[in-house]
């Protein structure tokens, strides 16, 4: 498959997209791990620290893919538009965490945020999957990670 300037663009916007997103977050959440986050008492089988940043820069990564695949579909569609601002409401939800629980030390309105998120999730993966399937199974392991937060 031979990708033109437009399509290469679509492709680069939308996996910087939640990236920066990602870097927002990491901006409330980096200095408290080790401050704050440590303080609190988590169950046995929750990750090391160090394993939180791989893993949300690859989920950050798939959901860039996921909506280039949507977007490449085209942008006149009102189902592409809608899908595209449910995922977007996604994104402002996976920030807002960061900011809740570990800026504001909220660990009950950040679970409320979290309900949200899960639920945001699984609306963009279902209007993804009208639009593109592999879109949709791109965020498989995004809902996976956030159902086990």
């Amino acid at each position: 498959m031979i990708v033109n300037r437009r399509s290469f663009f679509k492709l680069i916007i939308s996996i910087l997209v939640p990236q920066i997103a990602g870097g927002i977050g990491s901006f409330f959440t980096a200095p408290e791990i080790s401050i704050w986050f440590s303080t609190l008492q988590k169950p046995a089988f929750n990750p090391p620290s160090w394993v939180f940043a791989p893993v949300w820069t690859t989920l950050y990564f798939l959901m860039g893919i996921a909506a280039f695949l949507v977007w490449e579909r085209g942008w006149n569609d009102i189902q592409i538009r809608k899908a595209l601002g449910i995922y977007s409401l996604q994104l402002i939800l996976n920030v807002l965490w960061s900011i809740i629980f570990f800026g504001l030390h909220s660990p009950f309105w950040a679970l409320i945020d979290l309900i949200l998120l899960w639920l945001a999730i699984l609306l963009t993966m279902v209007s993804f999957h009208k639009i593109s399937r592999p879109a949709a199974y791109l965020l498989t392991p995004y809902i996976a990670w956030v159902s086990f937060a």
